[in-house]
């Protein structure tokens, strides 16, 4: 039997032809206070938490996402993306910017029926989180053409009625103390992504939503949700 050929999953740089390569997709949990109201866990003054998807969970903009199995509650959560360019260990804060290669704007699909059940029950939150297509992500925009948002909309809708909407400066911790923050636990590398949390107004979706996240200065995410396979 030959052994199997694994593709590396990548992300579209815009303006350009060829691709980064996604070694890991980290996720930054209760980044917003309104988020943290409106799911009733934990406090406002606990620092936010990670967990991680896939890498291949990554799905490119303008995609058909089909409806997961094992859940009756899927939903999503608008955020800023962060892909790095340099790795690294123990990152001063004053130096974490200088590992960003660009931003772009994340869906973290959840299904939230599973996530609420491992909860409860204090397990992982991977069968909530970490399932196949559950990070649809846009272009990367290169920070030396955008520059480091650190303020502006974030936003989400789901067939045109807004249902997510934010702003870059409310996020509890900032890129920097996140990148800092990570690397004080994890060995950095580059192709390293970040998402960053969301903010208040997650909610489900159903089969022939279209769904829009955007952020001012970052660009525009649109995915579909199809019908379920198998």
């Amino acid at each position: 039997m030959k052994l199997p050929v694994v593709a590396t999953p990548t992300l579209a740089i815009a303006g350009r032809a060829e691709r980064c390569p996604i070694r890991r997709i980290y996720c930054v949990g209760r980044n917003y206070v309104d988020h943290i109201r409106e799911m009733k866990e934990g406090d406002e003054r606990d620092p936010p938490f990670f967990f991680q998807k896939p890498s291949d969970a990554i799905v490119a903009n303008g995609s058909t996402i089909p409806y997961p199995p094992d859940t009756s509650d899927f939903q999503y959560e608008v955020e800023l993306v962060v892909l790095l360019g340099e790795g690294g260990v123990n990152i001063p804060q004053d130096k974490a910017l200088d590992h960003v290669l660009g931003y772009a704007i994340g869906l973290d699909l959840t299904r939230r029926d599973q996530q609420k059940d491992m909860r409860a029950k204090m397990l992982p939150w991977e069968r909530g989180k970490a399932f196949d297509a559950s990070a649809p992500c846009s272009a990367l925009m290169l920070a030396d053409h955008i520059g480091h948002p650190t303020k502006g909309a974030i936003t989400l809708s789901v067939n045109g009625v807004e249902q997510q909407r934010g702003d870059l400066s409310q996020m509890i911790w900032n890129v920097p103390e996140i990148i800092s923050n990570l690397s004080n636990s994890y060995k950095l590398m580059p192709g390293d992504m970040i998402m960053t949390g969301t903010p208040a107004g997650v909610g489900p979706v159903v089969i022939g939503d279209k769904l829009q996240g955007h952020i001012a200065g970052v660009g525009t995410l649109n995915v579909t949700i199809g019908p379920g396979e198998g």
